[in-house]
């Protein structure tokens, strides 16, 4: 995995929970998720319409209706989720933190449902991401919060959401090209996030200037950055290694949020972050010294019997 692409994601992906907590300040999560889809999907579907029209030939209304409904999954269940705890007063950190357990939920599943069967020094790797984000959400909790317990239940349907949307696409047997998958996913989020806003009466934007600045923030650096790097460094290095950077978010996100909202960041936050570098070190060279756990001793079943579909990556 190409590292420059790696940082540029653990940053850009961070980003999305600093930006999220600064448009809560000024407007519910509906109204921004709203506004920061809907300009962004009339200017993609207008590209798609003129300058990118070729990369359209040959998608059919059912890979449309699969991206849609990945779309709806990746973005919509996973953002609201996101933006909905951090509104209960769930600090940028923690909502991180709890989204952490992604890797562990994804590399288990990679097995049995794609037939990429993971390492035994990978799963040590994983189970080092896991201590990491033990470590960071004990600090976190530590420091106490104003969010209802229930509120930190949230996130984990998100990140159910976002495994789900991962291993769907996996599941695809004709991959579309980026452009087009990044347009259908947005479309679909605007026409979630502009329904629901309607329906909850946040449709019309605040006036506070911080408002469009988070919205800004979120669409460069969220959508653009974070957003298209996970689904290409998905297609270019598999599921347990992009999943593995998200060991990362959490404390790369708690020392965001300290600097910018003065969330509290100590020597047990550090540690985690030390352990979540080291899980990713050891996931990378289990993926490169190849030593798959044996075939046999996974569970076989209708996904692991057929071959991991094929991804072109020159597209």
């Amino acid at each position: 995995m190409n590292v420059v692409l790696s940082i540029a994601f653990v940053l850009t992906w961070s980003s999305g929970f600093i930006g999220a907590k600064l448009g809560a300040g000024s407007a519910s999560a509906a109204t921004v998720l709203m506004w920061r889809f809907l300009p962004l999907a009339v200017v993609l579907a207008v590209v798609a319409l003129t300058l990118t029209r070729a990369s359209w030939r040959g998608v059919t209304p059912r890979d449309i209706g699969r991206q849609s409904v990945v779309g709806a999954l990746s973005q919509s269940g996973y953002l609201l989720t996101v933006y909905y705890a951090i509104q209960l007063g769930v600090s940028s950190g923690t909502t991180a933190l709890i989204d952490g357990t992604q890797p562990l939920v994804a590399g288990a599943l990679a097995g049995p449902l794609l037939g990429q069967y993971v390492s035994r020094t990978q799963w040590l790797g994983l189970g080092l991401g896991v201590t990491g984000v033990v470590i960071v959400t004990a600090a976190d909790f530590a420091g106490g919060g104003g969010a209802p317990w229930w509120a930190y239940l949230v996130p984990f349907l998100g990140m159910l959401s976002l495994v789900a949307a991962t291993f769907l696409d996996r599941r695809t047997r004709r991959p579309v090209r980026p452009g087009v998958s990044m347009t259908v996913h947005c479309v679909t989020s605007a026409a979630i996030f502009t329904a629901l806003a309607a329906a909850t009466g946040g449709v019309v934007p605040p006036a506070e200037a911080s408002f469009w600045v988070a919205i800004g923030w979120l669409v460069t650096l969220s959508t653009f950055g974070g957003y298209g790097l996970y689904w290409l460094i998905l297609r270019r290095s598999g599921v347990t290694q992009v999943n593995t950077l998200m060991f990362l978010m959490a404390p790369v996100t708690a020392l965001w949020g300290a600097l910018m909202f003065g969330e509290p960041f100590g020597a047990q936050t550090a540690l985690g972050l030390a352990v979540g570098l080291a899980a990713v070190v050891v996931v990378r060279r289990g993926r490169d010294r190849g030593d798959a756990v044996p075939a046999a001793k996974a569970p076989v079943t209708a996904a692991s019997a057929e071959p991991a579909p094929r991804v072109r990556t020159d597209r």
